[in-house]
């Protein structure tokens, strides 16, 4: 039995919840993360001259828009948690749309790249093949999609007030090729420790040019 519209409300009101609760020290405990790796890996495969346009898809507290655009290119944040939302305003300068990520109205062939890092494990496991379309919407033609969640055996549901989905390397990549993507690359982080000490699971996608 799936989940029906006052489940999904439960679960986008109580994730933002917990993090409206906790929104100072998330960014005292997020703030200094380095998550170069992951930036350079959505970068180094976007065509094209840049600057690039890019969403940074559940940004925070805006660590990521303040360094994309400090690397010169055009970052809007996109974010469900009113006061991150604020706080990345603040912090970056950028555009930041509020939007629940399953109550998404995103601008149709707007971005060149796609930044959800530690995001889209939000997204309940039915709700994700009508959100990654949405992503590919946005994304322009041959655009670039890049995602890092905490990863496991497929196992859904809530976790220190959080709801959240821990997808297999096998059946991630079975979402991003049904909605559309190519594979260009995955990875595990933290980099250069054995893999049971890799909690993260990233990859990267293009929208095809036709």
């Amino acid at each position: 039995m799936g989940l029906n519209q006052q489940d999904l409300q439960r679960i986008t009101d109580t994730t933002i919840a917990h993090y409206e609760a906790s929104a100072a020290q998330f960014w005292l405990g997020t703030r200094d993360h380095d998550v170069s790796q992951n930036m350079a890996a959505l970068l180094g495969h976007i065509e094209g001259e840049a600057p690039y346009e890019i969403l940074d898809f559940g940004c925070g507290p805006g660590r990521d828009l303040k360094a994309f655009t400090d690397m010169g290119h055009r970052a809007t944040g996109l974010e469900g948690t009113p006061s991150f939302a604020a706080m990345a305003r603040t912090h970056s300068g950028c555009e930041v749309l509020v939007q629940s990520f399953l109550a998404l109205d995103l601008p149709v062939a707007r971005f060149d790249g796609v930044f959800a890092n530690a995001a889209l494990f939000h997204v309940p496991t039915q709700e994700l093949p009508r959100v990654l379309r949405e992503l590919w919407t946005t994304l322009k033609p041959g655009g670039v999609l890049f995602s890092s969640n905490p990863r496991g055996q497929d196992e859904e549901g809530w976790h220190a007030g959080r709801y959240g989905a821990f997808h297999s390397w096998p059946a991630w990549r079975r979402y991003l090729l049904e909605a559309g993507f190519t594979e260009l690359e995955h990875y595990y982080r933290p980099d250069g420790l054995p893999r049971e000490q890799q909690p993260w699971l990233a990859s990267v996608w293009r929208k095809p040019r036709t």
